[in-house]
């Protein structure tokens, strides 16, 4: 089945404009078996919704069985750092461990932390605004996207700010691994980073320890449930999913949701017209070109789908970009839309891994979009944008504009 299947995530050209194949995708069916990555893929919104929420499968097997008893080859000895790292976040964790940490996390990343950041976020996104019509423009990607994000969450954890231009290359390193089939190469970036990380954020906790502030680091020491607290990997573990998560997606959306304006000027000029399109455009943009396309899930007890069983020990790889343009789901769903308000995308996730980030996400997304509509009311492309690599974490590298 793989030869007839339009899924090529290692061609650039597919990476570029993957919708046109994702349709031929659902065509084909609800579940395709993959044979480059020996996954089932499922690019229907109602599945990938289903299957998201499901628990008979799980973002990991090691809380029911060993790599043996479930028919997997243990990771090489010399990644351990990096799955010491990963394995050990809630993204990576199934319960009873993904409850007891996403229940303190909670408990410190509240509703009220994030509502509190707001006039933060506005102000450093008008400040980036400021200083990008100052120069006349420039790389969207590198003066506004990326630093945004990682100024809120570094901000957040209490990072110092000299410190702060280690996070994005140790971010993006790491990020590497969750590519489909990643090279030895990205695995080696990906281990050194997770060790240079590691190292530098224990250092950080034993500091916040001795002289607890205000910051999210000092709040995720301090925090307990009934006697329970972070282990101290599990805290090291927490802030870096915290930082990758909550910059990679956002920064990508800024990213590709100015070239997606761009092409789309009556849409553009609505905008410009109307800002309290804003509410509605952000999760428009988010469903209209996914920036994390792609989720994995492993398969603890079989289920079937459409009559294919798909058995225990499989992997499924959800299409969330297939399932954001789901005719079933959306009404006219390659068109965008910024007022559509019938918007059940699955950008963020759903069950219990669904998106702790995403309302500060959305701040974040309103205040950027926001700062750019008014201080530069005239923003254009300067040159056709450069797009990333990746297709699974993807978004363009270089988007240069004028005001």
């Amino acid at each position: 089945m793989s030869a007839d299947l339009p899924f090529r995530p290692w061609d650039p050209a597919f990476a570029a404009d993957p919708y046109p194949a994702f349709a031929d995708l659902r065509a084909q069916g609800r579940a395709l078996w993959f044979e480059p990555t020996g996954q089932w893929l499922i690019p229907h919104h109602a599945d990938v919704s289903a299957l998201l929420r499901d628990r008979r499968l799980g973002r990991s097997y090691l809380h029911r069985f060993t790599h043996e008893e479930f028919g997997r080859t243990p990771p090489p000895p010399g990644h351990e750092p990096f799955h010491t790292l990963n394995d050990h976040g809630m993204l990576d964790l199934e319960a009873p461990d993904h409850t007891r940490i996403r229940r303190l996390v909670s408990k410190a990343f509240t509703p009220r932390t994030v509502e509190q950041l707001a006039p933060t976020v506005r102000r450093m996104a008008d400040e980036l605004a400021a200083s990008l019509v100052a120069q006349g423009g420039g790389d969207l990607v590198a003066l506004v996207a990326e630093p945004l994000p990682v100024a809120v969450i570094a901000e957040m954890l209490g990072i110092p700010a000299a410190d702060r231009p280690l996070l994005r290359p140790w971010s993006a390193d790491i990020c590497g691994m969750y590519e489909l089939k990643p090279s030895p190469e990205t695995a080696a970036r990906a281990v050194t980073a997770s060790v240079e990380f590691s190292a530098y954020l224990r250092d950080l906790v034993a500091h916040r320890r001795r002289s607890p502030g205000e910051d999210l680091i000092s709040a995720l020491i301090a925090v307990h449930d009934e006697g329970e607290r972070l282990s101290e990997q599990e805290l090291v573990s927490t802030c870096v999913l915290l930082l990758n998560a909550g910059h990679e997606a956002t920064v990508n959306t800024v990213s590709a949701g100015w070239w997606t304006l761009f092409r789309h000027p009556g849409q553009l000029a609505a905008l410009r017209a109307d800002p309290a399109l804003l509410s509605t455009a952000v999760d428009e943009l988010l469903r209209y070109d996914t920036p994390l396309q792609l989720f994995e899930r492993w398969v603890l007890d079989d289920v079937e789908i459409d009559g294919t069983v798909i058995p225990r020990g499989a992997e499924v790889a959800c299409l969330m970009g297939s399932a954001n343009r789901d005719p079933a789901a959306f009404t006219a769903p390659d068109t965008l839309d910024l007022a559509r308000t019938a918007n059940p995308h699955v950008s963020f996730g759903a069950g219990i891994h669904y998106c702790l980030g995403a309302p500060l996400a959305r701040i974040e997304l309103r205040a950027s979009f926001g700062a750019l509509l008014r201080r530069a009311p005239e923003l254009r492309l300067s040159a056709e944008p450069r797009l990333g690599d990746g297709f699974v974490i993807r978004g363009p590298r270089e988007v240069l504009v004028e005001v």
